[in-house]
């Protein structure tokens, strides 16, 4: 497949994350991606766009880089996330133990977990002051 790449530059904002689901999902539909993984794919970015607006400028605001590739054989979408935020990574908390009753477990984690659980691929690093969060996902067989 020859490879698409696109880039949106958005407020780190809940009412953004409307434009980053369709930026993502036109993609996602111009390489033919199942519905099935598109709606994995779409709960991710959510995750991710979400705990970005909700805490990486608090209480301030910022914005939120979103490049998304689609390349490779089998098609492989790579959605990163880039923030100048305060410095996280969402993947140094354990997963939370799914096995325990609701009201036993520790709030919050369970996004990320998701998260992790329905991409192929998730990392995290923090370069040059920016939060930079990457996953992928096979979309075609």
């Amino acid at each position: 497949m020859e490879m698409m790449m696109k880039e949106l530059d958005t407020p780190a904002t809940i009412e953004a994350l409307d434009d980053v689901i369709g930026f993502v999902d036109g993609m996602l539909e111009e390489a033919d991606c199942p519905m099935n993984t598109q709606l994995q794919i779409e709960l991710a970015v959510e995750e991710i766009f979400v705990n970005i607006a909700n805490y990486a400028y608090a209480p301030g605001t910022g914005n939120a880089i979103i490049k998304m590739c689609v390349s490779g054989e089998p098609a492989t979408a790579q959605i990163t996330f880039i923030d100048s935020g305060v410095q996280y990574d969402p993947l140094a908390k354990e997963d939370p133990d799914v096995n325990l009753p609701a009201s036993e477990r520790e709030i919050g984690g369970l996004g990320i977990f998701l998260t992790k659980k329905n991409m192929d691929e998730v990392a995290y690093e923090y370069s040059d002051g920016r939060n930079v969060f990457t996953m992928k996902k096979v979309i075609a067989g």
